[in-house]
Parts: structure tokens; sequence; C-alpha cells
């Protein structure tokens, strides 16, 4: 029984390197593959197994069992070993991709090097991504270093999601936390409000965000600050005090640090203004009656002397 395999490898340029990701390369295969390794990368595979079942070995460690719908972490550095069920085989797509956001997606949850087998609930969204990428490498695209750099940052975000652990009974832990984010409380005593321990409240939100409890009330508070000085007049002592700071002092300063500016400043930059239409003229008279004064938002007076129709 053959197998069917395609693939095509990358070689970006280093300036597309600010884009935190670049795509090395895809593929797909199905059926009885051969063994892969004992090898080790210089750069990050995702590969997905659709249907079918095999087995994953990483150096050190005794052999795991791989039943798809699954993803494979083979990430650098580390010796790894793997392959289908010879009489069945598997189906698989691959993603290669190398870039310095990849530190940020592992600290963050969604590259797991020490869990390289990771269950998936689905693959319908990995799927649609992959095939953007194989379009993406289509022969002779101009585009294909950005266009595939972008579809590796939605596939870690489609990998997250598609997890058997994902975090769905975990979102109304991040749902009571954003709802009471504002009230005067502890981390302990939001734990408490919970029923949950400090340490369980911790690696839920941890698990959820990527970041810790107080990291996260931070960021609802930042975030429904600069919404209420964008949005309103309201004066930025009553604005900290309505995000759950008693101290505005401390508020502009925790805001400034951030954020990059004060409050004062985001308010002047993100505040839009009724401002009077600027008057266009060919002629510098304000009697002329010439058509082609107009104003500069194009809308003209109708019953306006010398305006035509």
């Amino acid at each position: 029984m053959a197998h069917y395999s395609w693939m095509r490898f990358l070689t970006p340029d280093v300036a597309h390197q600010d884009l935190g990701l670049m795509c090395l390369g895809a593929g797909v295969q199905r059926g009885p593959l051969p063994v892969v390794g004992p090898r080790t990368l210089d750069r990050h595979v995702a590969v997905v197994v659709t249907a079918g079942s095999g087995w994953f070995r990483r150096a050190g460690d005794p052999p795991q069992r791989v039943v798809a719908p699954a993803l494979l972490w083979l990430t650098p550095g580390t010796p790894h070993h793997y392959g289908p069920e010879p009489d069945t085989g598997w189906d698989e797509t691959f993603v290669a991709f190398t870039g310095p956001a990849t530190g940020t997606y592992t600290r963050a949850g969604y590259i797991t090097p020490r869990h390289p087998v990771v269950p998936l609930k689905g693959t319908d969204g990995i799927s649609k991504v992959v095939a953007r990428i194989v379009r993406a490498l289509r022969p002779a695209n101009p585009l294909v270093d950005i266009e595939a750099a972008v579809a590796v940052h939605e596939l870690l975000l489609v990998l997250r999601t598609a997890r058997d652990d994902s975090g769905a009974a975990d979102r109304p832990v991040l749902e009571a936390l954003a709802r009471d984010a504002f009230l005067p409380m502890s981390v302990d005593e939001h734990a408490a409000r919970l029923g949950m321990t400090p340490a369980g409240l911790r690696a839920v939100v941890r698990r959820a965000s990527g970041r810790g409890p107080k990291e996260y009330l931070l960021s609802v508070r930042l975030g429904r600050a600069q919404e209420l000085l964008a949005g309103t007049d309201l004066p930025t002592t009553t604005v900290a005090r309505m995000v759950g700071f008693d101290d505005p002092a401390y508020f502009s300063r925790l805001f400034s640090r951030k954020l990059g500016m004060p409050p004062s400043q985001f308010r002047r930059l993100e505040t839009r203004t009724a401002a009077r239409p600027e008057v266009t003229c060919d002629v510098p008279s304000p009697s002329s009656q010439d058509p082609s004064c107009s104003r500069a938002d194009g809308a003209d007076s109708p019953g306006r002397p010398g305006a035509a129709g």
C-alpha cells in the first residue's frame, strides 16, 4: 500500500523576522508513512494527525500512544522519533516555522514543549488554516512569505482552541473575574468568592489566559479605563475610582508605565472632536461665487447662489 506525500519548503528573507513568525514549509501526507527519526530539528513543527494512530517518543521518555485527532509538537533541539501504525498508517498535515514570537507563544501556553502529544477535539478549523498556508505556497506567489507568516499566527490560535484542555470549563472563572475586576478585592478574596483556593485560581487563570490573576485583573481594569478616557469627559480621578483604583496618582503612574503615556495624553490622542470643515476655494475672496469654491467635505448647499443644478 503506497502512501501519499506533498510538501513545499520556504527560505524567507531575514527582513520578515519582524513579523514574529516565519513559515518554513508545510505538507500533507497520508497512508503507511515511513517512521521519522530519531532526529533533532532547528525549528518548530506542528504535526496534526487527522486520522489513524501511531506512536511518538522523545529522547529519555517512554513511547506515547497517538490517536487522531492529535497534535505533535516538534521543538528545536529536542530529539524525537515517531510514526504511524505500519499496517494502517495515518493522515497528517505539518507546518514548520520559526521566529522570535515562538518564545512568547511558548510562555503563553500555545506551544507546549513539555507535552509534545496533545489530544484535540477536532481539526476542522485547523484544516482551513493549513489550506490557506498551502494556497500561499503556490508557485510564483509574490506574497508567499507574508501570507504564510500571518497564517501561522492564526494556526497557533486554532491549535490552542482545538485542544481538549482548551479552557472551555475555565471560561466562567475568567468571566467572573472580569465582572468583579473593579471591586476592591485581593486575589485571595476573588478565589474565596469563587469557591477556590488561591493556588487553584492561579492555575485556572494561567491555563486559560497565559497570565496570572493579578495581570489578568489589571488588563481588564486598564482596558475599561481606556474606554472611559476615550469615550467620556469624566475626570481622570473619577475614571481611576470607577476601575478600582482609590489612589488616582497611583493609577496615573501605573497607566503610564503600562501604556507608555499618562491618561491625559491618551485622552488627547483618542478623543474625537467635532471640527468645522475647511473651505477650499481657488479664488481667495470669501464673496466669490465661483463653482470651484466648495466645502472640503464635498457637501454643497442645494440653494446656495451659483450652485449647479
